[in-house]
């Protein structure tokens, strides 16, 4: 009989011709010695060269959890802002930003800008518009949020691409793309 820690793991696996009861009390053993190997090996790395570390619980929230990098995020919300007014873009940018803060890169995040709202995303606006709320659009795009911005509302202001911040997309007609983006699951918000 093999007494290494590895011939005593591969007698725990072999499960031939055990009756149900036997097989318990091992899946039971297994489980222990399986923990105790995690914990071991952990202590191991952890308390390297005689030093303590005390490992910290790093709680990750249910949005966020088995996820791996490059996976398409779960979630997908599309914010409609189409008003001038300073609380309005207050509102649906902060709004936007604890979407952010709870689902990270796990939700793919569009603002549809149209209308009135089109100035958010001018780099002159011919409305005003906060230079906190300029701040916190910009930190979104960073974040990858998208902003899309009605090319029949440009033509409206005899405005172009050029006249839009560097980061906004131009889309023909923003209701339309509102509607195709519902279309692929986008949840619709509009204050």
């Amino acid at each position: 009989m093999d007494t290494s820690i590895w011939g005593r793991l591969k007698a725990l696996f072999q499960t031939d011709k055990i009756p149900s009861d036997a097989r318990q009390k091992q899946l039971q053993s297994r489980r222990s010695a399986l923990g105790k190997l995690v914990a071991t090996s952990g202590a191991v790395a952890l308390g390297a060269a005689g030093t303590t570390v005390q490992a910290h619980k790093q709680v990750v929230p249910v949005e966020l959890q088995e996820r791996f990098p490059g996976d398409p995020p779960q979630h997908k919300m599309l914010y409609q802002l189409n008003n001038d007014d300073a609380e309005y873009h207050q509102h649906v940018i902060n709004s936007v930003g604890a979407m952010v803060g709870k689902y990270a890169d796990n939700i793919d995040l569009v603002v549809a800008c149209f209308g009135r709202g089109i100035h958010v995303l001018a780099k002159n606006p011919a409305r005003p518009v906060d230079d906190v709320i300029k701040a916190k659009i910009k930190s979104l795009a960073e974040q990858g949020v998208s902003f899309h911005a009605c090319g029949r509302t440009l033509t409206a202001l005899n405005w172009t691409k050029d006249d839009l911040l560097p980061f906004a997309k131009l889309v023909e007609v923003g209701v339309a793309d509102m509607m195709e983006l519902q279309e692929q699951n986008y949840a619709y918000v509009a204050w």
